[in-house]
């Protein structure tokens, strides 16, 4: 056992020693509140903005407690922004055949976004405190006209909690101050810039079913939206929310690690190490959650580590993936073999990327590279390929030491401290887009490489 121990303990290090002469661009490493079923909230005429609410100590103190804590708060922003108040309207999910108001369907997206529980009671209740506060916002910006402070409460004591919340900005960019008067009048329609961005011709206040994707062909019965014998036609969410690596803002298509040889003309062999493709479906379950603080040690410490990363969030972007890798390959003559990576993302928005690989070994980084992928609008999305991107030089000796163990299990404790950590950012506003974490082990089923994905939450 020693002497397997050691020899894997060399092979490592003699790996390690191979950073050095890594080239560009690998960088070596330095109470509980009145319900409201539907999402229409509560009238505001009746809400008290002088003082702080009974409601909003229970929120405050529910927040001691994390019932709002930060990535929770995020993914509550972005279901307000993909559902728009729709009043008293239901929605038929035709994946589910169930009904949900907006305040159940918020509350189904926290679900899924971070594991988290939280009631339809509990929006509701957050809702009319954010509705509340709002409200002393922009008494406090009037304090100086009184009729102009008259005229914006008469106008919003006709919008609803979720009304006046969902508004957000908009509400402010309809009210500037001009020459103390203001430019916010009762007939003005409240316009959703979110839901507007996904969907430009979605009228504000309908009940469709608003997704942060173009969605896919779907021959299923449509999901319909019920209201007093109305119907309304809203479309089903994207297969992939939930089920795969993606946000509302970028998803990943495909990844793949491989070897490729040329023996004969135009005629190529290639080998895959790891794969992750194909469309997700309906049919596929939803992601298992994992504590990310099982996987803080695989990973560096230091700035822009795991920990910190998840920290500052979005913490719906961060995902694992559970490799078993397949070094079964029969190429025998390594002469003129290509070792790569390609990558695909896709997106509803056009944005520069910066896709950083971070390859660790006991927890410390041992290279960096770090690419920029611009974007190309395909079919109605803009696409990001990386392609064929040469492995570097620690990680081709790696494969190759390890592939020279005797037994699987030696190759299993090696990969037990070998990850790799990458992260997809918006190169103009650093936001991090995705992040996975990678864990490996050895393939022992003849079907080649498998993977398993989870969503990284924090308990």
């Amino acid at each position: 056992m020693k002497d397997w121990e050691l020899s894997t303990q060399n092979s490592i290090g003699s790996a390690v020693a191979a950073a050095d002469t890594i080239s560009a661009p690998w960088t070596p490493a330095s109470s509980g509140p009145p319900p409201d079923a539907n999402g229409s909230g509560s009238d505001t005429k009746n809400l008290d903005v002088g003082e702080i609410s009974d409601d909003e100590k229970d929120l405050s103190a529910a927040d001691a407690e994390g019932v709002w804590s930060p990535d929770i708060e995020q993914s509550f922003q972005e279901a307000l922004t993909i559902y728009p108040p729709c009043g008293r309207r239901k929605i038929i999910l035709s994946d589910e055949g169930k009904m949900y108001g907006r305040n159940e369907l918020i509350a189904r997206y926290i679900k899924l976004r971070t594991g988290k529980t939280r009631t339809r009671k509990q929006v509701s209740s957050h809702i009319q405190v954010l509705a509340r506060r709002k409200l002393r916002e922009i008494q406090a910006k009037l304090k100086v006209d009184h009729a102009a402070k008259e005229k914006a409460l008469q106008t919003m004591s006709s919008m609803s909690s979720a009304q006046i919340v969902s508004a957000g900005s908009a509400i402010h960019n309809k009210m500037p101050l001009m020459g103390g008067t203001l430019a916010l009048h009762a007939s003005t329609p409240v316009s959703y810039p979110g839901a507007q961005f996904w969907q430009p011709g979605l009228q504000p206040g309908t009940s469709q079913d608003v997704k942060p994707f173009p969605q896919p062909a779907y021959t299923g019965k449509p999901a319909t939206a019920v209201s007093s014998g109305d119907l309304v036609q809203a479309q089903p969410a994207p297969p992939w929310e939930g089920r795969a690596i993606a946000t509302h803002k970028l998803r990943l298509v495909e990844f793949s690690a491989y070897m490729e040889q040329q023996r004969e003309q135009e005629i190529y062999h290639k080998h895959l190490f790891v794969h992750i493709g194909g469309s997700a479906t309906y049919a596929d379950p939803l992601l298992e959650a994992v504590d990310v603080k099982q996987i803080y040690d695989k990973f560096p410490e230091k700035k822009g580590g795991l920990k910190e990363l998840y920290d500052k969030g979005p913490q719906a972007a961060f995902f694992l993936v559970k490799f078993w890798a397949d070094l079964n390959s029969n190429i025998q003559d390594e002469s003129g073999v290509f070792y790569g990576v390609t990558s695909q993302y896709e997106s509803n928005e056009n944005m520069t990327i910066t896709c950083s690989t971070k390859v660790c070994s006991f927890g410390k980084q041992v290279v960096e590279k770090v690419e920029t992928e611009y974007a190309r609008f395909e079919n109605g999305r803009f696409v990001y390929r990386i392609s064929r991107s040469p492995m570097c030089e620690y990680m081709i000796n790696f494969i190759h030491k390890l592939k020279h163990l005797p037994e699987k299990y030696m190759m299993n404790s090696v990969l037990e401290n070998f990850t790799i950590l990458q992260v997809v950012t918006n190169r103009d506003t650093q936001e991090t887009l995705l992040c996975t974490a990678y864990v490996f082990e050895v393939s022992t089923s003849e079907h080649g490489a498998q993977h398993h994905i989870y969503r990284l939450v924090q308990d």
